[in-house]
Formats: C-alpha cells, sequence, structure tokens
C-alpha cells in the first residue's frame, strides 16, 4: 500500500470511529453549538484582521508580527482540548502488519492538514489584503501570508512534541514555559525595531520569503522529532512490563470519622496517587493554578477589568473543569462494583463533591497577596470561590449522568479517553466564560460591592443544596444506568 491510499484509509479510520463513538448520537445537539461557535470565531477573527490591517495604512505592516506570540500562545493552549497526537491514535495499528513510522507520517500529515490549522487564514487574509491595498506589494503579501501560515503550522507541531511529552512526564511542562518566556522577554526588547529590520515588506519583501524559508526548515526538524519521539514513547508503553512493589498503604484514618463518604474519599485519594492518567490530570491541574495564583499575586501583568476577572475565575475552575469534565470515566473500570448497591453512587458524588472543594483552598490562600495589596477585593475572590463550588462544579456534576466512556488508570501516551467528546468541549466553554461575563453585567449594573454580594449568594445557594442537585444527578444515572453500563463496558 502506498503512502496516499494509507493516508486516504487512515483518515476514513478516523472518520468512522467518530462516528461509531457511543457518545456520538447524544452529541449532535451539541455538535451545532460547536459549529456556531466556530463560526462566530471566524467573523471574530475577519473583524480583527481588518482592524489590524486598517491600523497599517502608514506603512507600518509588521504589526500582526507584534501580537504574533500572543496568537501563538492561544493557538497552542487551544489544541489541548482539540487535538489528539499521533501516539493516541496509533495503538490499533501495531498489530497489523504496516510500517510503523509510515503510520506516524500519516497522522502527522493529517495534522498540517486539519481545518483548525487554517482557520487563522480569516484573521491573516484580511490583514494581509488591506496591506497590500495599503503599499504593500503583491509578491511581498504572498510572502506575508506564506510566513503566518507557516508558522502556525510549525506551532501545530511543536504542540504535539511537547503534548508527548508532558503524556510521558508532567515535568516537561518546563520546556513550553522556558520557550514562551524567552518569546515574550525577546519580543519586549526593542520589538518594532527588530521587526522593522527583519521584515521590510514595502521594498525588500524576500526578508519576508527568507523568514518563511527558516520557519519551514523549524518544521520540518520538528516533524522528523516528532516521528521518532511518537515511535520511541508507544512502543516504549505498550512493550513495558511493570512490576510493582507494595511497601506502604497509606490508610488515611482520620477519614473514618466520615463513614462511608470518607471511605470514598479514601478512593478518590489513592486513585489519584497510585493511577498515572488520574495523577497526571491532577498534577497539571494543581500546577496551572498554582502558575495562575502566584502570577496574579506577584505581578500586576493583568490589571484590566476584563483581565482581572477571567484569570481570578481561572484560578478557581480550572482544576475542576480539567478534572471533572471526565467524572465518572476513572470509576468506569469497575463502575459494576459500584452498581451492587446502587446507593454507592450518591455516596460516591457526594466524596468528589468534598475532594473538589477542599482543592480550592490553595487558590483562596494563594491568592491572599492580591487582597493586602488592593489590586483584588475580598468579594471578588469570593464570588469567585462560591461561584465555582455552587453553579460551576454543579454544571460539571452534571456529566456525570452522560459520561459513559471508560477512562484507562494507566495510559499516558495512548490513552484512548484522553480527548474530549463534545458536549464536554461546550461544557467546558460554558464554565470558563460565562460567570466572567455574569460578573461584568451584575457589576457593570449595580457595581462592584454589590454585584459581588449577590454572586456570593448565588454561590452559596448553590453550595448549600449541593445534596439536592446531586441526588437529582443520581436519579438520572440510575435511570440512564444500562445505557452507561454499556459504553463503559464498549470504551474499556
Amino acid at each position: 500500500m502506498n503512502f496516499l491510499k494509507l493516508y486516504l484509509a487512515l483518515r476514513r479510520h478516523i472518520k468512522l470511529s467518530s462516528r461509531r463513538h457511543p457518545m456520538f448520537e447524544q452529541n449532535q445537539v451539541a455538535k451545532v453549538f460547536v459549529y456556531l461557535g466556530m463560526g462566530f470565531t471566524i467573523l471574530y477573527l475577519i473583524v480583527i484582521g481588518t482592524m489590524l490591517g486598517w491600523g497599517t495604512r502608514g506603512g507600518d505592516f509588521t504589526l500582526l508580527f507584534t501580537v504574533m506570540p500572543f496568537l501563538l500562545t492561544l493557538d497552542f493552549f487551544m489544541r489541548f482540548g482539540m487535538q489528539q497526537t499521533p501516539a493516541m491514535l496509533i495503538k490499533p495499528y501495531l498489530l497489523m502488519p504496516l510500517n510503523r513510522m509510515r503510520i506516524i507520517d500519516c497522522f502527522l500529515v493529517s495534522n498540517l492538514l486539519s481545518g483548525g490549522n487554517f482557520i487563522w487564514m480569516a484573521l491573516f487574509v484580511p490583514y494581509v489584503f488591506i496591506c497590500v491595498c495599503s503599499g504593500l506589494t503583491l509578491l511581498g503579501g504572498l510572502a506575508m501570508l506564506a510566513l503566518l501560515h507557516l508558522l502556525i503550522l510549525v506551532n501545530s507541531q511543536w504542540y504535539l512534541l511537547v503534548r508527548t511529552l508532558v503524556n510521558h512526564k508532567i515535568w516537561w511542562w518546563a520546556l513550553p514555559i522556558v520557550v514562551y518566556l524567552a518569546m515574550y522577554g525577546y519580543a519586549f526588547i526593542d520589538i518594532d525595531k527588530w521587526l522593522d529590520t527583519l521584515f521590510s515588506f514595502s521594498e525588500d519583501y524576500w526578508f519576508t520569503w527568507t523568514g518563511a524559508a527558516v520557519t519551514l526548515l523549524v518544521g520540518i526538524v520538528l516533524f522528523l522529532i516528532n516521528r521518532r519521539l511518537q515511535s520511541h514513547f508507544v512502543i516504549e508503553e505498550v512493550s513495558r512490563h511493570e512490576s510493582t512493589k507494595l511497601r506502604h498503604v497509606s490508610q488515611f484514618s482520620f477519614l473514618n470519622h466520615f463513614g462511608q463518604v470518607g471511605e470514598y474519599l479514601k478512593l478518590e485519594v489513592k486513585s489519584t496517587l497510585r493511577n498515572k492518567t488520574v495523577k497526571q490530570r491532577f498534577i497539571q491541574g494543581i500546577v496551572i493554578i498554582t502558575m495562575l495564583s502566584l502570577l496574579l499575586s506577584l505581578t500586576d501583568v493583568y490589571d484590566g477589568r476584563f483581565s482581572t476577572n477571567i484569570w481570578c475565575l481561572y484560578c478557581f475552575v480550572f482544576f475542576g473543569a480539567v478534572n471533572l469534565v471526565k467524572i465518572m470515566g476513572p470509576e468506569g473500570n469497575y463502575i459494576d462494583l459500584l452498581m451492587v448497591h446502587k446507593e454507592n453512587i450518591y455516596t460516591l458524588l457526594k466524596a468528589k463533591y468534598f475532594f473538589y472543594c477542599a482543592i480550592l483552598i490553595l487558590p483562596t490562600l494563594l491568592l491572599i497577596p492580591t487582597v493586602v495589596s488592593g489590586r483584588y477585593s475580598i468579594l471578588m475572590i469570593l464570588a469567585y470561590l462560591f461561584l465555582t463550588s455552587g453553579p460551576e462544579y454543579c454544571l460539571l456534576f452534571q456529566l456525570a449522568a452522560y459520561n459513559k466512556q471508560t477512562l484507562p488508570l494507566n495510559d499516558k501516551i495512548t490513552g484512548k479517553g484522553n480527548f474530549e467528546n463534545t458536549l464536554q468541549l461546550v461544557v467546558e466553554l460554558i464554565v470558563f466564560f460565562v460567570p466572567v461575563a455574569l460578573a461584568l453585567l451584575v457589576t457593570g449594573i449595580f457595581g462592584d460591592t454589590i454585584g459581588y454580594t449577590i454572586l456570593i449568594i448565588i454561590g452559596l445557594l448553590f453550595t448549600a443544596t449541593h445534596s439536592l442537585w446531586l441526588k437529582n444527578i443520581y436519579s438520572r444515572m440510575m435511570k440512564r444506568r444500562y445505557d452507561n453500563l454499556d459504553g463503559f463496558h464498549t470504551t474499556r
């Protein structure tokens, strides 16, 4: 089978796999909202590209490149919710008489040709068009467009590299942190003069073609690194035989005072400590909320009204969003045991709720310096604390009634449950953006003091009545239990 036939066959398999997925039918409505969201995103990008293009009428055609570090960072983190690595897809083909490296090449090429890489054209094309109308030569405009698109393609390969390493060891997060800090640090060193020298688009557009050639070379190097790296980790994971020696068993006896809820709290803690997939998501969430909290506490980089609200919310909700979106996924490995006594599910949900509420203590403590310095008000922090423990967790816990995909406990690279489905993505978007919009609306109408007080009351009402909405979720889970059991069994 030649490369083209293999490539087309694998693309067909991926499409069929998504259509045959147990979540396909129930996510049809959610997909409509995702498509609408993509349409609005493209519209916004066209508007932003046009506005940036109008800013170049004075002849400064390098304007877009001053914000490219931010756009590349945004593109990098957006891919975590939408893009799988070849290592996650190749596992079913390892037993077939096909060349492993050729399969990886097909998946890497498919990644480069995916529609997500072309969405940014909605921003680039209007910008370049206005630049050409403002005096940039047509050849210079084509060179600029090629360079901008190549930067996105290189960023996609960079994401695959980082995602593969992070899935293997969480400490690899240091690599993108260092790279992006260097990028932003260098950008502040007379960026306008640097860009004017390197990208003299109006006369010496060959500089742009040179930049595109260098970017292409970097992309090729990352492509070659990716194909070797992912092949190595996949083979290492599927062929490794680990022998675990049990040296110490933590009893967590202080949880005995909470009865059966305490027993399920022990299960939650031990699952986090012992299972690789769960541990990875836990550490990732803790690291991110700690970094965000320290960044807000020790710097004044986000002092705008919108930035202040959205990053304060992220400090509280990020951990729950990345973990609770897969709620009941780890339990899918042993859901039959939990169903022996169906009341166990309600107790498990209560234990999970208390566990995730306890995590909120960490960002609350880390944000105390912002209150002492007067940058953040204690009302705002309490508002987002209780919005998270109340309405946000209430929405995320609703997924317990609909999630029916088992999350592998120890697969780090090739795990089947590492990709969010459409319903989960919609819920994530809601919990990340709707509370901020609500807070800005309420505080804009009533002022900060009354506005945040209203949000605190709303959050406290949901938090105090957690047993009511948890019982409702439990009741709906019991009505769907056979459908969910079938989904958990199918996706193991």
